[in-house]
């Protein structure tokens, strides 16, 4: 089953797909210019030791979002199976 988090939301070594960039002006045009864009598969490569920034690869390459951007990209990743 899918589900749909927010970035900032996603574990280590999690994947997703991006369905959505909610941030608006420079910010969402910088997330955007960076790759970020609606049907582009991520995955978490990890965090800061506070949790801030996120390092996420994107294609062949990784980059790091603070997690007030990572808080504006919505992603759709597979849910744990409940019994």
């Amino acid at each position: 089953m899918k589900k749909t988090i927010k970035m900032r939301e996603m574990s280590d070594n999690q994947k997703g797909i991006i369905r959505k960039v909610s941030a608006t002006g420079d910010m969402g045009r910088r997330i955007r210019e960076m790759g970020l864009v609606k049907d582009t598969p991520i995955q978490i490569q990890g965090r800061a030791p506070l949790k801030d920034p996120v390092a996420v690869k994107i294609r062949d390459y990784v980059l790091t979002l603070r997690n007030n951007e990572a808080s504006n990209i919505l992603v759709e990743v597979d849910a744990p199976e409940q019994d």
